[in-house]
């Protein structure tokens, strides 16, 4: 690994910034123009989507399962077993089920675009792309960003309902408490406030993974090797990024919509 002088260092970060913020508009600004390759959407949609349905919705259960069984031994202290619907829905539906859902997308999403990508880098197929007149960015990285955004969306609605489940099949069978009781409850606690917080992460943290992994493939230096490195980097980055992003949703959605 080549040493560089703190100066240069910044220098490759800021320029690094500067790429991905170009690459992302231009993914959003693609959208407007023609040709928009429907197929190739659908061909990601099918790719992402279904593809990352078993694990979203196995992770989503097992967590709403373990929330309610950790959540249990703290509220039977206080006399609170009854409110233990209402702990789960609200900690699934506005917290844990898109933020599962990103996480799960990102390690299984944003590797295989950066790699994939990047094994066309360095196999010469983007220049070979570019030479034949087609915008990479727009064949590539456009159909990836809308079909993650998208997909994702529907998955973290699924994975917000198997979370309940998890909840619910913990309820009836080990905690041997009323389970029409925890669904009223788990059903009247939501607010709107809530479902749109949910709803809101999914389509961020979609256009970040896409993005991401888009722009460490099309970043690829260094041959094979390269690959595997754009790869890595690729699921931490953004990990990392929907972790931290989601702490400033869900501040500035607390402020907006008026809640604490």
């Amino acid at each position: 690994m080549e040493l560089l002088s703190p100066t240069e260092y910044a220098k490759e970060k800021v320029k690094s910034v500067q790429d991905y913020t170009l690459l992302a508009a231009r993914s959003v600004a693609n959208l407007f123009k023609r040709p928009l390759y429907i197929a190739d959407m659908i061909q990601q949609a099918d790719l992402i989507g279904f593809g990352s349905l078993p694990i979203v919705l196995a992770a989503c259960f097992f967590t709403g399962a373990a929330l309610a069984l950790n959540s249990a031994s703290t509220l039977d202290r206080f006399g609170a077993m009854t409110v233990i619907g209402q702990l789960v829905s609200v900690g699934i539906v506005r917290e844990l089920g898109p933020v599962l859902a990103g996480l799960v997308v990102a390690g299984r999403n944003a590797s295989g675009m950066a790699s994939e990508l990047g094994s066309m880098v360095v196999t010469e197929q983007i220049d070979a792309m570019r030479a034949l007149g087609t915008d990479p960015l727009k064949k590539l990285v456009t159909p990836r960003v809308v079909s993650t955004v998208v997909m994702l969306f529907f998955l973290t609605i699924l994975g917000d309902l198997l979370g309940l489940i998890g909840g619910a099949f913990v309820v009836s069978t080990v905690l041997r408490l009323d389970t029409h009781q925890y669904w009223n409850s788990a059903w009247q606690t939501l607010e709107y406030s809530d479902v749109f917080t949910g709803l809101t992460k999914p389509v961020v943290f979609g256009f970040i993974i896409a993005t991401i992994g888009c722009y460490y493939g099309l970043d690829t230096k260094g041959g094979t090797q390269g690959v595997g490195r754009a790869t890595t980097e690729a699921v931490v980055a953004a990990m990392i990024l929907i972790i931290a992003v989601d702490v400033f949703i869900t501040r500035v959605l607390m402020l907006t919509l008026g809640t604490s």
